[in-house]
């Protein structure tokens, strides 16, 4: 167990994932000021009305991109180890927690989940056009080297931080990259049929 500074937010940060943040109230200037001065770690925990949420994410400062004259700060973090919060705890200006380490059980992905899942986010990646980069089939916690390329709701990225099962995760990241890919080929073909119907008839 050990004590981290915790930084609640609306969104979820997957091991792996890099996010942007702009740093603008104090107390999250001096926690994240401190992060990179002495290059530590800090925890990225969802939080919306319902609270905050009992599983979050170690990130590191791998970049500040700006630095503005009032404090605040662009970075960039990256989602690293999981931790369960075990209790809030205070004394700092920002929020800070007692964390255990929140690991997966000994469950991993089969090699045909595996090659089925690449094949589908290479399929969404030829759909949409992207260049992002394809993840090596031997990657850890393949799972979230995938969900950590593709725009997910925040729910849905919670439940994936809190399963302990590579297995099962990467089954559900499979169903995710089907319906991503599905709900794109609805919306450009709505799109089309949409400017077809807009044109002006010369016949």
């Amino acid at each position: 167990m050990s004590e981290l500074g915790l930084f609640p937010l609306p969104i979820v940060l997957l091991p792996t994932e890099e996010v942007p943040l702009h740093i603008f109230e104090d107390r999250y200037q001096e926690l994240i000021g401190e992060c990179v001065e002495d290059d530590r770690e800090f925890g990225l925990v969802y939080a919306d009305d319902d609270g905050i949420r009992k599983v979050g994410t170690r990130a590191g400062v791998t970049e500040v991109l700006t630095r503005f004259e009032d404090g605040r700060m662009n970075v960039v973090v990256e989602g690293r180890e999981r931790f369960r919060l075990l209790e809030l705890t205070s004394g700092r200006s920002f929020q800070t927690g007692d964390v255990a380490a929140f690991s997966d059980e000994d469950d991993p992905a089969e090699s045909r989940s595996i090659e089925r899942a690449l094949q589908l986010f290479g399929r969404l990646r030829e759909l949409t056009g992207s260049d992002v980069e394809i993840p090596r089939p031997d990657a850890q916690q393949l799972s979230y080297a995938l969900a950590a390329r593709v725009e997910l709701a925040s729910d849905v990225k919670q439940e994936l931080l809190q399963e302990v099962s590579e297995r099962a995760r990467l089954e559900r990241v499979c169903e995710l990259l089907i319906g991503a890919a599905a709900t794109f080929e609805r919306q450009r073909r709505a799109a089309e049929r949409a400017a077809a119907n807009g044109r002006v008839d010369l016949g």
